[in-house]
């Protein structure tokens, strides 16, 4: 896991409304949300840090479907042929 939080980040979670930051940190998974009960971050980068791996996750998420895209046009090209 990443220990630097990227300004960037801190930037966004400064905009979140409580109920929006809520949400977040609802979400955490795996060592996030015990540095961050056991007080070695704090919540505004806990926040951060999370936004960051759900960005991350997503780009990740989005290029897995446009492969899969892909070959399925490729298939349906195939099948035409």
């Amino acid at each position: 896991m990443k220990d630097k939080v990227n300004p960037v980040y801190l930037d966004k979670v400064k905009q979140l409304n409580a109920d929006e930051a809520e949400r977040i940190l609802s979400r955490m998974g795996g060592k996030l949300p015990k540095r961050f009960i056991k007080e070695k971050l704090s919540q505004e980068e806990a926040l951060a840090l999370q936004l960051e791996i759900e960005d991350e996750q997503l780009q990740e998420w989005r290029d897995k479907v446009a492969k899969l895209r892909e070959e399925d046009e490729k298939r349906d090209k195939k099948k035409k042929d």
